[in-house]
């Protein structure tokens, strides 16, 4: 795995997002790349990671990219690849990463599952950084992490890292997780992002869903009713925002 770089933006935030739980971390991140103004500046290599591509406005992403946003000094880590038995050579580049740009903080964002059917989903967080718990975030008392995110939480010492994570209920592609995240990430770098379009993406999905629900078990009660597959509506979803 090789981390390759065309400019070093020095004291940034480095944020990263993985394809956790709810896709929360990789949504949120291309969320961030869609509203902020940013460069591409470099990527992360490796021929034995899924040779994944996405094209998204005519530009070409790979499944490890990194983006710079010069107003707010941040560093974006683009994750659409699946990670899974490269957990520990990522969190490896992602420090020298930090190392390399004498990185100020590096945030992390996922989303942590719930049991709880709940009215509102919270947000807590991993950090040292105190600036979270004004902003009314609960530090996380008790948890599992895994995957990529765990091995970053234990393996960065060359900044300070922080993890913003958001509840869900659902492994589904989480758009109304990753609204939470992003509101919390403009409260904290006050970047004056609107989260709006996240949450309504949310509303669609969770309706489509419901409706797709609904036709497959009246079709499971009177089978003789559907002498072919339903056709459905094709509707903007959350992985929409994958690119």
């Amino acid at each position: 795995m090789h981390l390759n770089l065309e400019k070093r933006p020095l004291n940034s935030r480095i944020i990263v997002g993985f394809p956790g739980y709810g896709l929360v971390g990789t949504i949120a991140t291309k969320f961030l790349i869609e509203h902020l103004d940013i460069d591409p500046i470099g990527s992360i290599e490796s021929d034995k990671l899924l040779p994944l591509a996405a094209i998204h406005k005519s530009k070409l992403i790979g499944p490890l990219d990194i983006f710079y946003n010069k107003k707010y000094n941040l560093v974006i880590v683009q994750t659409l690849s699946e990670l899974t038995g490269f957990e520990w050579k990522i969190s490896e580049v992602i420090q020298d990463l930090a190392e390399d740009l004498k990185a100020k903080e590096v945030i992390v964002l996922e989303g942590i599952p719930t049991t709880q059917k709940k009215k509102t989903y919270g947000i807590y967080y991993y950090s040292e950084n105190k600036a979270f718990e004004k902003l009314g975030l609960k530090p996380i008392q008790e948890g599992v992490m895994m995957g990529a995110t765990a091995t970053l939480l234990l393996r960065c010492k060359t900044a300070p890292i922080s993890a913003l994570l958001a509840e869900g209920h659902s492994e589904l592609p989480d758009s109304e997780a990753a609204a939470r995240i992003i509101k919390v990430l403009d409260d904290y770098l006050g970047m004056n992002i609107d989260f709006k379009p996240l949450l309504e993406a949310a509303q669609k999905f969770e309706t489509m869903l419901k409706t797709l629900t609904s036709k497959l078990k009246e079709q499971q009660q009177s089978p003789d009713k559907f002498n072919t597959p339903p056709n459905y509506k094709t509707e903007k979803t959350d992985l929409d925002y994958l690119g």
